[in-house]
C-alpha cells in the first residue's frame, strides 16, 4: 500500500529493503531486453511486464520499488520516433506502475523514482566509465527535463543511481533542486575507494553534506566487496542514512554483452552494512527475488 508517512520519516526508524534487478527478473519472465532502450522498450510495449516484475519483489519482501525510468530519456526514446509528450507519458507510466504493483499487499511499499546517468541514454557501457567530456553545465541540461517529469509523478523520492563521476553528481543535484522540494537519494557505482571516474569517495559523498533534500547516500551495481568501505565512507562525511544495492557480484563485458563469473552477494554480509550506517539495503544487476526474500529477512524480519 502507499505510505502514509514519508521516506526519511521511515529511515529515522530503521532499515528499509529495496528490490533487486529489475532487468534480470524481466528476462525471467521471457522479456527481450536487447534494445539500446533496455527496460525502458517495455514501458511502450509491455507495461505489464514491468508491473509483474515489480509485484515479483514486493512478494519477495521489498519495501522499496524502483521503477524502470533508468534508461528512459528524451533523447533515447526520441531516436525511436517517441513525442517528447508521449516520452514524459511513460517516464509517469513507470511510476504508476512500481506504484500499481505496491497496491497488492498491506505493507508500506515506497516508490523511488530511478534516474540513471548519461551514458546508460548512451547504452554503451560508458556508465561505468564516467568522463563524458561534458561539463556540469552541460549534464544539467540533459537531466533536467526528465526530473522535472519525475518530480511531478508522486514518487517517494528520486534515486540518482549508477552515478560514475563526481561532476554528474553535481548535476543531477542541481537539476534536482531546481525542480522543487522532492526528495532524492544519491548513489554513485564505484571501483574500490574511488568513483569510476576515479575520484575519492570522500569527495564524492561530500557533495550531499548539508543538502536537506537528499535523504540518504551510497553506492550501487558495484562489486558487492566494495559496498563495505563505501558505506563507512558515505556515513562519516555526509551525515546522513546510507543506500547500498551493488550486483550480484558477476562480471558484465560490455563488449559481448555478457554476464561472467560467480555470485558473491551474501545477505548476511548486511549485518555490516548496517553497522555502518546503511539504511537502504537491496540487490541491483543479477540479484533476484529469491536473495531479496533472504534479504528481507535478515535486515527486516519479513517472510
Amino acid at each position: 500500500m502507499k505510505p502514509d508517512r514519508s521516506l526519511a520519516a521511515a529511515l529515522r526508524e530503521g532499515a528499509l529493503v529495496l528490490d533487486g534487478g529489475l532487468s534480470n527478473q524481466l528476462e525471467a519472465q521471457g522479456c527481450d531486453l536487447s534494445d539500446a532502450l533496455w527496460s525502458a522498450r517495455l514501458l511502450a510495449d509491455a507495461p505489464e511486464q514491468i508491473e509483474a516484475a515489480h509485484a515479483a519483489y514486493v512478494r519477495a519482501g521489498a519495501q522499496v520499488l524502483i521503477t524502470s525510468s533508468y534508461q528512459a530519456t528524451f533523447e533515447g526514446f526520441a531516436r525511436r520516433g517517441v513525442a517528447r509528450a508521449e516520452t514524459a507519458r511513460l517516464l509517469l507510466r513507470s511510476v504508476e506502475l512500481a506504484r500499481a504493483a505496491g497496491e497488492r499487499t498491506e505493507r508500506e511499499i515506497w516508490v523511488a523514482a530511478s534516474v540513471g546517468p548519461y551514458g546508460a541514454m548512451l547504452a554503451d557501457g560508458s556508465e561505468y566509465r564516467g568522463r563524458y567530456g561534458m561539463s556540469v553545465a552541460e549534464l544539467e541540461r540533459f537531466h533536467r527535463p526528465r526530473i522535472e517529469v519525475l518530480a511531478e509523478s508522486g514518487a517517494d523520492v528520486l534515486a540518482l543511481e549508477t552515478v560514475p563521476d563526481a561532476y554528474e553528481a553535481e548535476a543531477l543535484l542541481r537539476a534536482a533542486g531546481r525542480s522543487g522540494a522532492v526528495p532524492v537519494w544519491l548513489s554513485y557505482t564505484v571501483d574500490g575507494a574511488h568513483t569510476r571516474a576515479g575520484q575519492r569517495l570522500e569527495d564524492a559523498f561530500g557533495l550531499v553534506a548539508g543538502l536537506d533534500q537528499v535523504v540518504a547516500v551510497g553506492v550501487n551495481c558495484c562489486d558487492p566487496a566494495d559496498a563495505g568501505h563505501a558505506a563507512e565512507v558515505a556515513a562519516a562525511v555526509s551525515g546522513k542514512p546510507v543506500v547500498v544495492y551493488p550486483n550480484s557480484g558477476e562480471r558484465w563485458d560490455a563488449g559481448t554483452r555478457r554476464w561472467h563469473g560467480g555470485t558473491t552477494f551474501a545477505p548476511a554480509t548486511t549485518a555490516g552494512w548496517r553497522a555502518s550506517g546503511a539504511r537502504l539495503i537491496g540487490g541491483c544487476c543479477r540479484v533476484g527475488p529469491d536473495t531479496v526474500a533472504a534479504l528481507a529477512a535478515s535486515v527486516s524480519g519479513h517472510p
